[in-house]
């Protein structure tokens, strides 16, 4: 195989013109294969083949520096840049990230995962180069699913502005994760029905070349001609009117034009766009048909597309049959989110009541400021988000949301550690300021039924902005219904208390079950509403020597140090506290049992900490 005979972009420059289309052929049959057995994020790198290969053609990135956007579009970078031989653990614990990482390879310019972020970044690192007087490209690879973040147009208004040479390539393929929706979206498919534009304005900056007189002689043309275009044609590009000098829309799976158009934008020394098409899945049929399907998949069957493990009923699906349920009888009830239908669950909902369901693309702050809009007029908004997302909103919740008390509702999705896709996907920070924030109650449900008992309670029962925090995939041998406390003691004893919430409850009964064959006695109290603490309740429960809080989230303000407070405020503090959580590490890629495990969050975690604090005791 010719894929096998490059192990850095290096070869990628060297093979011969002619054999690229065969390279870009077996790039596709390796992500097909590689990702059957791994899952992972396919269809956008199946469309971002020709585009890669272009780019490693034209740049060095081990000089110049190429921040992707979001990155899950990232796998043939890195295929090209030696690590293709690491992708049977892709996504794996100890293994290969899917997004961009500094700290694999010289490669990768900087840490990726969220959206609409890589123009400011890469207009900071240009910036740094002009300041270090040193000399290589800055290229930002962006997707037009990305352009409906705020923050891509504060940096592109900054960098189009800013004279720095810069590259912002933008792989429009219609796409985020599910289809793209607003206004951007519209803007670049009438810039795509325009592609002598293109030829034209390549021409006209090759017929002035650079000499001095013919340079000013450009300058008077191009501002008759910018007037020219604006009083004739008022649509001009957006791009254009930030200050960039727009290139396309060129087809991305033509490889020698992308080639040359990158040259010749590396060659202008100013702020330029490359508007490029691709086609989402490409070379896949069954992803070109289902490119929101094969988006970020499980491992599935090549021959068939068939997922390997059909997914089940999970914490995402409850909750949206459950809203749709309750927005039968309620029509003040609306749904938003930002470009995640699928993922959150709200598909049906969407189906069943399309003028109550509004997707915002990804733009998660927008997300919560609507819904305070709605909350004010009288409806109820449920804003169903990842937590890692919900992120992106924080000032909004704080601003538009506790400050006035709106009843906006938070379902929030893939709550704690989640797996394969890494330290910027784990929802390991919510519990810690969504509790800070006056006025929120945050619920914790444990099992679907709690799920679907506490939503309705969000909906119906409780005033100002709530929280349902729940994570990904199924429930746990826990099943029984408890949403009714604050706080319930599940199990007593008088040796030690383990104390958590959400899901966890599965391991600390387990851990109390193993720490009874050994002869300790472990009361186990669980939390569902970590906001506002119902301290009565701890003082209550809590009077064993030794407390053990388990959470799956960072130390600094989490739920057991809250605790620990309102325990000593009433005068019923333990003589030791042990706070089991991931103190200050980011976790890595992995199962979701591999990371508890490696936190000390399971049974045997427990049980263990448990046993080492009874022997310090002694």
């Amino acid at each position: 195989m010719l894929l096998e005979t490059i192990h850095s972009p290096a070869g990628v420059r060297k093979l011969p013109a002619d054999q690229l289309p065969q390279l870009c052929e077996e790039l596709r049959e390796f992500l097909v294969k590689s990702v059957s057995e791994t899952g992972g994020h396919l269809a956008s790198n199946l469309g971002a083949v020709e585009l890669t290969v272009a780019i490693h053609r034209v740049f060095d990135t081990e000089q110049d520096r190429l921040v992707f956007d979001v990155g899950h579009q990232c796998y043939v970078h890195k295929i090209l840049t030696g690590r293709r031989e690491q992708f049977g653990e892709l996504r794996q614990y100890n293994g290969l990230s899917g997004f961009p990482k500094p700290r694999e390879s010289i490669h990768d310019a900087f840490v990726a995962g969220h959206a609409s972020n890589s123009v400011s970044v890469a207009l900071g690192i240009a910036r740094a180069r002009t300041l270090q007087k040193e000399n290589y490209s800055v290229l930002a690879l962006i997707g037009d699913g990305a352009l409906t973040g705020g923050l891509a147009y504060e940096g592109l208004n900054n960098a189009g502005a800013s004279g720095e040479p810069l590259i912002v390539i933008l792989n429009d393929n219609g796409m985020s994760i599910n289809c793209n929706v607003g206004a951007i979206p519209r803007h670049l498919a009438k810039l795509r029905s325009k592609p002598a534009y293109y030829h034209l304005k390549k021409w006209y900056r090759s017929l002035f070349g650079r000499e001095p007189a013919k340079k000013r002689l450009y300058r008077f043309n191009h501002g008759v001609k910018t007037w020219l275009k604006r009083t004739l044609w008022p649509g001009s590009t957006l791009f254009e009117d930030m200050g960039f000098t727009y290139l396309g829309p060129i087809d991305g799976h033509d490889l020698p034009r992308l080639c040359d158009v990158l040259t010749w934008a590396r060659e202008l020394h100013c702020p330029v766009l490359v508007h490029v098409n691709t086609v989402k899945g490409k070379g896949y049929p069954y992803a070109e048909k289902n490119p929101d399907k094969f988006h970020g998949v499980s491992p599935f069957d090549p021959a068939t597309g068939l997922v390997k493990k059909p997914s089940g009923e999970s914490f995402s699906s409850v909750f949206g049959q459950t809203l749709a349920d309750c927005a039968q009888h309620d029509s003040r009830i609306c749904a938003i989110t930002a470009a995640m239908a699928d993922g959150t669950g709200l598909t049906d909902f969407a189906q069943r009541f399309p003028g109550r369901f509004f997707d915002v693309g990804i733009a998660e702050g927008h997300g919560v400021s609507m819904s305070a809009g709605l909350a004010a007029q009288g409806m109820i908004p449920v804003f169903a988000v990842y937590s890692t997302f919900l992120q992106r909103g924080y000032d909004m919740l704080i601003h538009d949301v506790a400050l006035e008390n709106l009843h906006v509702v938070l379902g929030v999705d893939r709550a704690g550690l989640v797996g394969a896709d890494g330290e910027t996907h784990h929802g390991c920070f919510d519990s810690l300021f969504l509790p800070g924030i006056p006025g929120f109650t945050v619920l914790c449900p444990a099992n679907f039924a709690e799920l679907r008992q506490m939503l309705r309670q969000a909906l119906f029962e409780i005033s100002g902005p709530v929280a349902v925090r729940y994570p990904r995939g199924s429930e746990g041998a826990f099943q029984k219904n408890t949403s009714a406390q604050a706080a319930v003691r599940l199990r007593e004893g008088g040796d030690v208390t383990l104390l958590t919430y959400g899901v966890l409850i599965n391991h600390a009964l387990e851990a109390a079950e193993r720490l009874a064959k050994e002869g300790v006695e472990a009361e186990v109290v669980k939390l569902n509403r970590i906001a506002p603490l119902d301290a009565a309740s701890l003082c209550e429960f809590c009077k064993t020597e030794l407390l053990l809080v388990i959470e799956d989230s960072f130390g600094e303000g989490c739920v057991g140090q809250r605790a620990a407070s309102a325990l000593a405020e009433g005068g019923c503090s333990p003589k030791r506290l042990i706070l089991q959580n991931l103190g200050g590490v980011f976790a890595s890629e992995g199962s979701v049992s591999q990371l508890e495990h490696r936190f000390k969050l399971d049974a045997a975690g427990i049980a263990g900490a448990v046993r080492e604090a009874k022997v310090h005791e002694q």
